[in-house]
């Protein structure tokens, strides 16, 4: 957990310093990338789930809190490609105030469609998250 993304590689701006210009991605993904949303440890949380991707590496831990059936408050943290980190920040963004019944129903292409898109290479980043969502809450039910 000590290679996870933590938010100390951010510059004195509080970006992350990545040459944006050279990624063939949204204008969003960009944004995503450079201000990700909700990383970071989450101390109250109820429901933990730590996924990875078993063919290239990629991991994903999420945190919630979830209180009468809703997400009050999510964290992420990320280590591996930019579409694992996005896509992370992006479903960090989405839960936040969602039902879990809603958290539930959401899908890999909707991720996809939030980030502004990703090459079809890419695209597990997407799918890793929605895996971690549903270990974090199948932990959270049980």
């Amino acid at each position: 957990m000590d290679r996870f993304f933590r938010g100390e590689d951010r510059n004195k701006t509080g970006t992350i310093p990545v040459n944006l210009t050279t990624l063939s991605y949204s204008e969003t993904f960009k944004d995503h990338l450079a201000h990700p949303r909700n990383a970071g440890e989450l101390s109250s949380a109820n429901a933990v789930a730590e996924q990875t991707n078993p063919v290239c590496g990629d991991r994903l831990r999420l945190s919630l809190r979830i209180r009468d059936g809703r997400i009050e408050a999510v964290r992420f943290l990320a280590y591996g490609c930019p579409p694992t980190l996005v896509s992370g920040s992006a479903l960090a963004e989405m839960l936040e105030g969602m039902a879990v019944e809603d958290a539930l129903k959401l899908t890999r292409k909707e991720i996809i469609t939030a980030v502004g898109g990703l090459p079809s290479r890419k695209q597990h980043a997407a799918a890793l998250a929605i895996e971690t969502l549903r270990a974090a809450i199948a932990r959270w039910i049980i």
